[in-house]
């Protein structure tokens, strides 16, 4: 049998036995991964400002588009995930999706406008392919029951939120001072650094990533599987563009794909030969359902928080003058770089002293800072002026709160996913993480749609009461979320078995 020519000299256990809290070849994943962030972010930030001052959509209407993007970006990520795990490997899915997302890039930079629903349906196949894997391929880095791997992910998920700070700030700069252009060449910019980055480094990961048939499959039919999704995924582009345009699309794809993916996962969970596997998988479903509400709430801040930050907040950050909107999609992204180490060395400190909180403690914790957070926005009402304009300083602070909660649950899901499930089924548990995060965007843009359903003729007063009633009502739904996650944790735990 013809084997791939991509050789390695290094075996997966020689990768995994290194010294020390990380393995270098963390940091190779991690730059290329800040710099997909960098133009993720930097995306992120502008759209709904774009929908709302450029294609002069109402706001309820710019957030219902938001999150169908944000919402098919994420849904792509489990079908990325599945044919990395069957057919193409993490690599090429990786070099596949980083093209395309260039693609998209730069065709919103060439006529934001016009062709903005063209650019963005490149953009959503791209990251499809692109994010779930190289996630998994940071998993792939740690043995089994590594003690390092959540503290791993804690330092990935800090690097590459760098990215998210610099796309994030940089882009929304350039698109107010500049232009829309400038803004979206930049998020393609930096997709070409991290391509770059990923391709010259690729080789030192020995056999991770390579195809899943590589040396038992001949190179002629490698070369048609790789055809066979390389054409699908650009023949479902017009497929994407037509639903992001028409919202109703939006949900019939919503109410298909999210019951179908289930029915996949039950018959794989099905298929397992043994029983504390099964289990594995049950837990990781429980994980991957609370998700979907606390991204519900977390993310709105590309939507409504985004709005929010445009119209009712003034410009100053301890005594310092800034872009509300810069502030909004790039405080987040400080805040888990300066906490995201001190939150994975916090872990092991306390698992040192066999304090460490379990996992499921842990998301209910993150729930908790996130209602809180929501209190502090809703806040934010008894600090307005008269034209409805209220505390920077007091937004922020929320922020960081929900900051907190974050870093309780995603770096710690991202690890969950490839510590529960089997390692065939890698790829696709960490597509079903993101699909899940797909559903917490599509019911984040619902909810602040109908936040910012006011009068025509509606004060930006009115609008702050409006929104912060809102940030009130899932303040408490966070709350009852993390409360009915602490009560139910040793049911959780009991079906993890040996991961904690």
């Amino acid at each position: 049998m013809a084997t791939t020519t991509e050789t390695t000299t290094l075996t997966l256990e020689e990768i995994q036995d290194f010294k020390g809290k990380y393995p270098k070849r963390l940091w190779y994943l991690f730059f290329s991964e800040m710099w997909e962030r960098f133009a993720f972010y930097g995306m992120r930030g502008m759209l709904t400002v774009f929908m709302t001052t450029q294609l002069l959509m109402k706001d309820d209407e710019a957030q219902l588009k938001y999150g169908g993007i944000q919402a098919f970006i994420y849904a792509m990520t489990f079908v990325g995930g599945l044919f990395a795990d069957k057919l193409l490997g993490f690599r090429k899915s990786i070099f596949w999706g980083g093209l395309l997302m260039i693609i998209g890039s730069f065709t919103l930079a060439v006529a934001p406008k016009e062709l903005y629903y063209i650019g963005i349906s490149f953009t959503i196949i791209g990251t499809g392919f692109f994010k779930p894997n190289i996630s998994s391929m940071v998993g792939s880095l740690y043995s089994e029951g590594d003690p390092r791997r959540d503290a791993g992910f804690g330092l990935f998920y800090s690097g590459i939120n760098i990215g998210a700070l610099l796309g994030g700030w940089l882009c929304i700069v350039a698109a107010k001072e500049y232009s829309w252009n400038l803004a979206f060449a930049l998020a393609g910019i930096g997709m070409i650094i991290g391509l770059l980055i990923f391709i010259f480094t690729k080789r030192t990961l020995g056999p991770i990533g390579l195809p899943p048939m590589a040396g038992k499959l001949s190179v002629k039919k490698i070369l048609r599987n790789d055809i066979f999704v390389y054409a699908g995924s650009l023949l479902v582009i017009p497929l994407i563009y037509l639903m992001v345009k028409n919202s109703q699309y939006t949900d019939y794809f919503m109410y298909t794909v999210g019951p179908a993916a289930l029915i996949y996962i039950i018959y794989e969970i099905a298929k397992l030969g043994d029983k504390a596997s099964r289990q594995k998988m049950i837990a990781a479903m429980v994980f991957i359902i609370f998700s979907i509400f606390f991204w519900a709430f977390f993310e709105q801040a590309g939507g409504s928080l985004s709005l929010f930050a445009l119209n009712n907040l003034n410009d100053t950050v301890l005594g310092i003058h800034m872009d509300p909107n810069a502030v909004n999609n790039s405080s987040n992204s400080v805040f888990v770089v300066i906490f995201s180490p001190l939150a994975g060395l916090l872990w092991l400190w306390l698992a040192k002293r066999k304090a460490e909180p379990n996992t499921v403690i842990k998301f209910g914790i993150g729930f908790l800072f996130v209602a809180v957070s929501f209190y502090i926005y809703y806040y934010t009402r008894f600090f307005a002026d008269a034209t409805g304009k209220t505390s920077l300083n007091l937004f922020t602070l929320a922020y960081l709160v929900s900051t907190l909660g974050e870093l309780c649950l995603s770096p710690i899901g991202l690890s969950l996913m490839t510590t529960l499930a089997p390692r065939p089924l890698h790829g696709m548990m960490m597509g079903m993480w993101f699909l899940a995060s797909a559903y917490g965007q599509y019911a984040a843009g619902i909810l602040g749609a109908g936040m910012s359903k006011t009068a025509d003729n509606a004060t930006q007063m009115d609008k702050l009461m409006a929104y912060t009633d809102g940030y009130k009502n899932l303040a408490i739904y966070a709350l009852i979320a993390g409360i009915v996650l602490i009560v139910i944790s040793p049911l959780i735990k009991k079906l993890m078995h040996e991961v904690h």
